[in-house]
């Protein structure tokens, strides 16, 4: 049987984690698009005064990716044997490839502080998993996420239909909106926030 006081404190593990990865994940974002340009742009340099926020950007990635983890393990944990396979199986899958092709992201925007010539292959292909690739799967995690907290009822309904619109604009929208990727850690934030409040 598990102690209650573990049972007690997952929800806030939860909470805490989500809160942390979603402003460190909406800082790097910010940092990112700030210093280095969309997909689309033709012109190939970046302002060497920018460098400095793809550098703290890269820094906070790898933290971001941990909360998210943790994040995602506790309120794993925190569904426990209610939770359906098919569903969480998903969740799980969706999470880590997630973190994956953000990583992967990170590791090409990095390719911009070449200090004689920043790769212009590096920024495009930075921008493609990003917008493309890593915020699609964070849709799916959103979906997966929404649909365990309705069939739990821990959820309420404005909860789940935000949940439902977030990832349609992440799945849909994708690269084609500059700044729609900070819809993730927005959503992450809001039900962080939910969690904290309405644990046990």
């Amino acid at each position: 049987m598990e102690p209650t006081g573990e049972r007690l404190r997952t929800p806030r593990a939860a909470g805490l984690a989500g809160i942390a990865f979603a402003l460190l994940l909406a800082a790097a974002i910010v940092l990112m698009r700030i210093a280095v340009p969309s997909g689309d742009a033709a012109d190939a340099a970046v302002d060497p005064d920018r460098r400095w926020a793809v550098r703290v950007a890269l820094e906070i990635v790898p933290f971001a990716g941990i909360f998210f983890l943790w994040f995602m393990g506790a309120l794993r944990a925190h569904a426990g044997e209610a939770e359906d396979r098919f569903v969480a199986t998903v969740f799980l899958g969706s999470g880590f490839v997630f973190v994956a092709t953000l990583f992967v992201a990170a590791g090409a925007a990095g390719t911009v502080l070449a200090e004689d010539t920043p790769s212009d292959f590096g920024r495009h292909y930075a921008y493609t998993v990003l917008a493309t690739y890593a915020m699609r799967m964070a849709a799916v995690f959103v979906f997966a996420t929404s649909t365990i907290g309705r069939r739990l009822g821990v959820f309420p309904k404005p909860l789940v239909l935000l949940g439902t619109v977030a990832g349609l604009v992440l799945i849909v929208v994708g690269s084609g909106v500059p700044w729609s990727e900070l819809v993730f850690p927005a959503w992450a934030l809001i039900i962080s926030v939910h969690i904290l409040r309405t644990r046990p």
